[in-house]
C-alpha cells in the first residue's frame, strides 16, 4: 500500500505542479498565444510549428487538442489548420518528457523555494505569473522524485519485473498498457513521468520503454475524441483526425522504424534509460509528422467519411466553447467575437424591424421576432460563459473585459427587446390599417437613420477598439436625444390641429421613444470601448 500512496501522491504532485507551471506560463503569455493563434493560415508547416508553440506553453499535448476541438466547434480554426496544430502538439508534448529527464529533482525545493519568495514579494504581475510557472516546474519535479522513491521497492519485486519484461517480449501488451494508463490519468505527460519514473529507477529496459510510449501515444487520442462528443461534426472530424495521426505513427513504427529507433537512441545514450525514452518520444513524433504531413489532406478525406454530414449554418452560438476554458487569454477573445455576432444578430432584428414598420411587411415582423429570440439565447449562453470564464485564472487586463462584455451584453440585449418592440408596433400598424402621413413617416425614418448609424459604428467601435469612432457614437446619441424631443413637440402639434389620428399618434411616439433608447444603449456600448482604450494606454 506504501508503493500505491507514494505512486498516487507523487502523481498529484506531480499533475499539480504541472497545472500550476501551465496556469503561469498562460498568464505570463496570454496576449503572446493570442498572437500565435492569430498567425495561423491554411500554411499547415506554420500550423505545425504553432502547435508545438502553444502545446509547449499548456505543457500538455491532450489539453491542447481539447483546445482545437474547442476551436473548431467556435468556429475560430478551419479543419485545414486544426490538422497542423494537432501534428505540432504531439511535437511540443515532448519538452516535457525532456526537461523531467535533465535529474534537477534535488534542486527542485530550491527553485520552489526561490519562486515563492519573488512570488510574494514582487509587484510586477508578470514576474508574479512567470514565478507561478517555477513554482510548479519545482512541485513537478518533487512530484517525480516521489514517484520514483514509492517505485524504488519494485526493484526486488521478481512479477513486477517480469510483468515490465514482458512488454518488450509482446510489444502489443506494451501498447495496451501504455494506452490504458493514458486514458485513466487523461494526460500523455502523466503517463510519460510515470514511464521516465521507472526508467529513473532501473525498473523497466528501453526495449519494453518503447512499445508503451507508443501506446502513450494512442492513448491522448482519447481525451479529444470525448471531448468532441457534443460538438458538432468540423471538432469530430478534428478528434478522429488525431486518432487516424497517431495511429498510423504507432504502425509505422512499430513495422518498420522500431529497430532504427532504438540503434538511433541507445547511440546517442548508451547508458541513460530516461534519456533514451525522451528522445524516443521526440524522435516518433517529429518522424510521423514529417512522414505524415504531405499526406494529411488524404487524412482529413477518411475523417470526414468517419464522420459524415454536413455542418447546420444559423444564428445561434458561434464562437464560445467550454473547451476554450482551459486558455482564458484566448477564451475572453472567443467571448469579444460573440459579443459581437450577438450584436449584429440585433443589428439585423433592428433592421427588419424598421423595414417592416415604414414597409408594412409582414414577413419583416416574422424575422424579427425569430432573430430576437435567438439574441435572448444567445445573451443566456454568454452570461453563463462569462461567469465560468471569471472563474478561470484569468489576468487582470481580461478580467476588466470580461465584466464590461456582461454590460455590453445587457445593452445589446435590451437592442433586440426594443426591435421586437417595434415590430410589434409595425404588427398594430398592419393589423389595425393605421394611416401616418408622409411627414411623420419621413421623421420616423430621419431619426432611425441616425440611431441605426449609431449602433452599427458602437460595433464597429467594439470590434476595432476605436475610441474615435466611440466618440462619434456619444456625438450621434446626443443628436437622438435632440431629434426625439423636436419629434415629439411637432407631432404633438400636429395632433392638436388634427393632421394625424390619436392612435397613429400613439404609435409614433413609441416608435421614437423606442429608437431614442436604442441610442442610449449605443451609447452604453461605446463608454464601455473608451474604458477599455484608456485602459490599454
Amino acid at each position: 500500500m506504501e508503493i500505491i500512496f507514494g505512486l498516487l501522491g507523487g502523481l498529484g504532485l506531480f499533475l499539480y505542479g504541472m497545472n500550476v507551471m501551465s496556469t503561469g506560463l498562460q498568464k505570463a503569455a496570454g496576449d503572446k498565444l493570442k498572437a500565435i493563434i492569430g498567425m495561423l493560415t491554411t500554411n499547415r508547416f506554420m500550423a505545425v510549428i504553432v502547435g508545438a508553440i502553444v502545446t509547449a506553453t499548456v505543457q500538455s499535448s491532450s489539453a491542447s487538442t481539447v483546445m482545437v476541438v474547442g476551436f473548431v466547434n467556435a468556429g475560430m480554426m478551419k479543419l485545414t489548420q486544426a490538422v497542423g496544430v494537432i501534428m505540432g502538439a504531439n511535437i511540443g508534448t515532448t519538452i516535457t518528457a525532456q526537461i523531467i529527464t535533465f535529474k534537477i529533482e534535488k534542486y527542485a525545493p530550491i527553485i520552489v523555494g526561490i519562486a515563492v519568495g519573488v512570488w510574494l514579494f514582487s509587484k510586477n504581475r508578470k514576474v508574479k505569473q512567470l514565478a507561478e510557472a517555477f513554482i510548479g516546474f519545482g512541485i513537478l519535479f518533487i512530484g517525480m522524485q516521489l514517484m520514483g522513491d514509492s517505485l524504488r521497492p519494485l526493484r526486488t519485486y521478481e512479477p513486477f519485473n517480469e510483468m515490465l519484461i514482458s512488454f518488450g517480449e509482446h510489444p502489443f501488451l506494451g501498447i495496451f498498457a501504455g494506452f490504458l494508463i493514458t486514458v485513466a490519468v487523461q494526460s500523455s505527460t502523466a503517463s510519460t513521468g510515470i514511464l521516465l519514473a521507472l526508467a529513473m529507477e532501473g525498473l523497466i529496459p528501453i526495449s519494453s520503454g518503447l512499445p508503451i510510449l507508443f501506446g502513450i501515444n494512442m492513448g491522448t487520442t482519447v481525451t479529444a475524441m470525448l471531448s468532441s462528443i457534443g460538438a458538432n461534426n468540423t471538432a469530430k472530424r478534428a478528434a478522429a483526425f488525431h486518432f487516424l495521426f497517431n495511429l498510423l505513427g504507432t504502425v509505422i513504427f512499430v513495422a518498420f522504424l522500431q529497430g532504427p529507433t532504438y540503434r538511433i537512441i541507445t547511440y546517442l545514450n548508451p547508458d541513460e534509460i530516461p534519456r533514451q525514452i525522451a528522445n524516443a518520444h521526440t524522435l516518433f513524433n517529429i518522424t510521423t509528422t514529417f512522414l505524415l504531413l504531405p499526406f494529411a489532406g488524404i487524412l482529413v478525406k477518411i475523417a470526414k467519411r468517419i464522420v459524415p454530414g454536413e455542418e447546420e449554418l444559423g444564428h445561434g452560438i458561434k464562437y464560445i466553447d467550454n473547451r476554450l476554458l482551459t486558455t482564458p487569454s484566448i477564451a475572453t477573445v472567443s467571448a469579444i467575437r460573440e459579443a459581437l455576432h450577438m450584436g449584429n444578430v440585433a443589428k439585423k432584428s433592428l433592421e427588419g424591424a424598421l423595414e417592416a414598420f415604414i414597409e408594412g411587411n409582414q414577413k419583416k415582423i416574422d424575422e424579427t421576432l425569430k432573430l430576437e429570440k435567438v439574441v435572448n439565447e444567445l445573451e443566456r449562453e454568454m452570461s453563463a460563459y462569462l461567469v465560468s470564464l471569471s472563474n478561470t485564472n484569468i489576468s487582470l487586463d481580461n478580467r476588466e473585459t470580461v465584466n464590461g462584455l456582461f454590460n455590453t451584453i445587457n445593452d445589446i440585449e435590451r437592442v433586440g427587446d426594443h426591435a421586437e418592440n417595434i415590430a410589434e408596433l409595425a404588427q398594430y400598424k398592419i393589423d389595425n390599417q393605421l394611416i401616418f402621413s408622409d411627414t411623420a413617416i419621413e421623421e420616423i425614418n430621419e431619426i432611425a437613420t441616425v440611431t441605426f448609424k449609431a449602433y452599427k459604428n458602437a460595433l464597429t467601435a467594439m470590434k476595432n477598439l476605436d475610441g474615435s469612432l466611440a466618440m462619434k457614437v456619444i456625438e450621434l446619441e446626443g443628436q437622438v436625444d435632440i431629434m426625439e424631443k423636436t419629434l415629439r413637440a411637432n407631432h404633438i402639434d400636429r395632433l392638436n390641429s388634427q393632421q394625424c389620428v390619436p392612435t397613429s399618434g400613439v404609435i409614433f411616439l413609441d416608435i421614437i421613444s423606442n429608437l431614442e433608447r436604442i441610442a442610449d444603449h449605443a451609447a452604453n456600448i461605446s463608454m464601455a470601448v473608451l474604458d477599455k482604450v484608456k485602459t490599454k494606454k
